[in-house]
């Protein structure tokens, strides 16, 4: 059998265990309801609320537009936390097989362990993208009814930021569930990245509220500009419609308190400098998983 229809064959497998495991489900989902919950009950609200201090006096802004951002503001939040928690539940799968001796039984057969370790990483990749392209989709039916001002190239951006973000957080999470093989271990795992990586990455308050100390300590994530790479591109369409006599500083402030602009240490972070830290990322996890299957494959030989 030809090395493509084995992996093919596997990485269908294990979308399919992914997918059938509902608890394992669930908890990819935890942090993204966390989100939705909190944007209805009162984050949406003190959102508009910054929206409108910005506003200097004698200027108005239409209801929509203020609804478009705020909405890009939570949808971008939720998207770049998705593509990190998913592909840590997803990648669950791998786990599983160790726990249950699954992974020795497939090792018996012709397969070999290389190919197993990528149909491993395809498939949460599969997976990840399927539920964040879900999420997107919904979320581009919510801005067309609160306020759609997303360009065509908008679009196609943030479709590119989440695939760049999922190749990122399967990268990590195929590098930290290498070293888990308990039950427990896994549990833990996902549960902290669940709860806490939208802290770290600013979907739950934005990085510009956080003290200097806990700013600089975010600034080292990639995750963190794959998120403001996000809330650029949900939210430029609306800065552009704004009243175009409104000052400069105001606009500029509006980014700053957004995290549409992210500073390292005091310096402007620039859009293409974001692309290079999270594709960087994505590659060096990537080749770190890489090493660690050729490592132990030369172990067990």
């Amino acid at each position: 059998m030809k090395n493509s229809k084995i992996v093919r064959l596997l990485v269908g497998r294990n979308i399919k265990l992914y997918f059938k495991d509902k608890i394992s489900f669930f908890m990819s989902l935890i942090t993204p309801l966390i989100l939705i919950v909190l944007f209805v009950t009162f984050l949406r609200k003190v959102y508009i609320n910054s929206f409108h201090a910005f506003i200097p006096e004698g200027f108005t802004v239409a209801e929509k537009l203020v609804n478009a951002f705020t909405g890009g503001w939570f949808l971008s939040s939720i998207l770049g936390v998705s593509t990190v928690t998913i592909a840590f539940c997803s990648n669950i799968v791998m786990v599983q097989d160790k726990i249950t001796g699954s992974i020795s039984d497939l090792l018996v057969t012709p397969v070999k362990k290389e190919l197993l370790a990528l149909s491993y990483y395809i498939a949460n990749v599969v997976t990840t993208l399927i539920v964040c392209f879900i999420a997107m989709g919904a979320g581009f039916l919510y801005l067309s009814v609160v306020g759609w001002y997303l360009s065509a190239a908008d679009i196609f951006l943030i479709i590119g930021d989440v695939l760049l973000c999922t190749l990122f957080g399967t990268a990590l999470a195929a590098v930290v569930e290498s070293f888990i093989s308990t039950q427990g271990g896994v549990s833990a795992v996902a549960t902290l990245v669940s709860s806490m990586y939208g802290f770290v990455c600013g979907a739950y308050m934005p990085i510009s509220q956080f003290s200097e100390p806990v700013r600089n300590f975010v600034s080292f994530i990639p995750g963190t500009y794959g998120t403001s790479l996000l809330r650029n591109h949900y939210m430029n369409g609306v800065l552009s419609k704004l009243d175009p006599n409104l000052p400069q500083e105001m606009i500029t402030g509006l980014r700053d308190a957004f995290d549409a602009n992210l500073y390292f240490f005091g310096s402007n972070v620039q859009q293409w400098h974001m692309y290079v830290i999270v594709a960087g990322a994505a590659i060096l996890f990537l080749g770190i998983y890489i090493v660690l299957n050729v490592v132990k494959g030369r172990k067990k030989a």
